[in-house]
């Protein structure tokens, strides 16, 4: 027994020395081939995460997490700057996992969540299209039979407003803007479609999705579905490093770079207040919302705007047999960004945010109007990073032209992954 225990010993020793010897060789070379002599040995990657492929490309991983940990305090007026709330916790905390099977042209995508914030645990979003936690954000199966084309099958973001699509990790504020808030399409199950031109140096990508339009794992879908598309014009080229998909210019663009895109959605019998968020109607409401967007970034100066626009087919409220009112908020919004990023990786930004909503809606939603500042240091890109903001937010009821609140809030974030 003292022998077979030695041998045991023996062996994990070799196994935590080999585990050591990688580790060391990942950091002067991110990727590690198999051993000479040795095609069995997996490959290892660890440039984005934690890679892992075996020799014949059969199929591959690649691991990553992050959390964002946040302070905020609300004041309980712009009079009066004591605060009147806190909200301390962990906002996000992931982890996804990517890669292929078979061969790269399948490919998979999935993301699970773990703090309270990041699964539907709010009065907001109770409704009977799921009952439980929402642990899984995205999973996504792709196929691309070209170069140009990519389809899909599965739950993931929908092809909408541009700060929806950006990674909630990619953010140059604490978190997306109230506009996205209430007008977004957030995420869904079913068909998706990416095609690509290129052009010379002018790309331009056509996204598409057609999904049960009641949001992520939703248990029932009536017989209505959703229809989503999006157009994105590249015409000075890509960006660098993707830089289309994260706020700031963090790799400050030696060349100018523009993004100009739009999209429309049509979400047929909604059963939720925001398609696929909300809580639950009393009656199905079709709905349309069309989105515009643009983005510039050059030497550190990134600008962005989007306009947001949302319109019920019929009347948007609908009620139970008590009386009690929930609707679809019929209205627009636009978001503009700008922001500076030093060569040091320290960030300052603004933002301005305005919602309107409809005379169909103004008995039910305020108009909002936010400013923001922001102060942001980059210690490795967005992947971690500090940030630090100050709001002033006011809301008015344009039914009876009233200033209902106004106050200041301010946002210490961590934001730290793989």
């Amino acid at each position: 027994m003292k022998k077979i225990y030695k041998k045991r010993i023996l062996n994990l020793q070799v196994i935590v020395l080999t585990i050591l010897f990688l580790s060391s060789k990942a950091q002067s070379s991110y990727t590690l081939t198999p051993t000479l002599g040795n095609k069995n040995n997996p490959f290892f990657n660890f440039k984005n995460g934690i890679g892992i492929a075996t020799p014949d490309s059969s199929y591959s991983i690649n691991i990553r997490f992050r959390m964002q940990n946040r302070f905020l305090m609300n004041t309980k007026s712009d009079e009066d700057f004591s605060p009147s709330s806190f909200e301390a916790r962990v906002r996000r905390c992931r982890l996804s996992f990517t890669g292929h099977v078979l061969n790269p042209q399948w490919a998979y995508y999935l993301q699970l969540s773990f703090s309270r914030g990041d699964m539907d645990w709010s009065v907001a979003d109770v409704t009977t299209q799921n009952l439980s936690p929402n642990v899984v954000r995205d999973a996504m199966i792709f196929y691309k039979p070209s170069k140009h084309l990519q389809v899909a099958l599965g739950q993931g973001k929908l092809p909408g407003n541009r700060q929806r699509v950006v990674s909630s990790g990619a953010l140059q504020f604490y978190d997306r803007s109230p506009v996205n808030a209430i007008f977004t399409t957030d995420r869904d199950f079913g068909f998706f479609a990416n095609y690509t031109i290129q052009n010379g140096t002018f790309k331009t990508i056509f996204k598409s999705a057609i999904t049960s339009g009641e949001g992520r794992n939703s248990n029932l879908s009536n017989s209505g579905l959703a229809y989503t598309g999006r157009v994105e014009l590249l015409p000075l080229g890509e960006f660098s490093e993707s830089g289309d998909y994260f706020e700031g210019d963090v790799v400050r663009e030696e060349h100018p770079k523009i993004s100009i895109a739009g999209g429309y959605h049509f979400n047929d019998l909604a059963v939720r207040t925001q398609g696929q968020l909300g809580k639950d109607l009393y009656a199905a409401r079709s709905f349309q919302t069309y989105f515009s967007d643009v983005l510039l970034k050059y030497k550190g100066i990134a600008v962005s705007a989007e306009y947001m626009n949302r319109l019920s087919f019929k009347n948007p409220i609908t009620k139970n047999s008590s009386g009690a009112t929930r609707a679809i908020i019929n209205g627009d919004g636009i978001n503009t960004q700008i922001s500076y990023c030093f060569p040091s990786r320290w960030e300052i930004a603004a933002r301005h945010s305005l919602i309107t909503p409809f005379k169909t809606a103004m008995a039910l939603q305020n108009q909002i109007n936010e400013y923001g500042l922001g102060l942001t240091h980059y210690l490795m890109k967005h992947k971690f990073k500090t940030q630090f903001n100050v709001f002033y937010h006011q809301e008015r009821n344009l039914l009876h032209a009233l200033k209902t609140q106004a106050h200041f809030f301010a946002v210490f974030q961590i934001e730290m992954g793989i």
